[in-house]
Parts: structure tokens; sequence; C-alpha cells
């Protein structure tokens, strides 16, 4: 009859806690960049509107001959 041993396998269980341990880390900041990803949105929405405006009432202002 032959037994082999295996090492103990710490290695592995180090490596599998590390990499749950980073997920962790990579889905908070996922969570972190949706809100500033909001911001940034509506921050961005603010300035089109801003612009859209000023284009209109700069096309209005031109189709009665005024510059």
């Amino acid at each position: 009859m032959l037994l082999l041993y295996q090492g103990g396998n710490q290695r592995e269980k180090a490596r599998e806690k590390n990499l749950k341990k980073n997920n962790k880390a990579a889905k908070a900041a996922k969570k972190e960049d949706g809100v500033s990803f909001k911001k940034r949105a509506e921050s961005d929405a603010e300035i089109m509107r801003q612009k859209q405006q000023k284009a209109s009432e700069k096309k209005t202002g031109s189709s009665t001959g005024e510059k």
C-alpha cells in the first residue's frame, strides 16, 4: 500500500481568502463609482441644458436679425 502525503493547502486557502477580499473591495469601489457617476451625469446634463438654452436664445435672436 502506497500512501502519499500531500502537504497542507495553506497557500491555496490564503489565495482564496485574498481573492474574496479583493472582490469585495472591487464591488465596494463600483458602488462608489455609481454614486459619483450619477453626480457626474447630473452635472453633465445641467451643462448640456445650459448650452441648449444658450443655443436656442442665439437662434431666436438671429432669426429676428440681431447679432
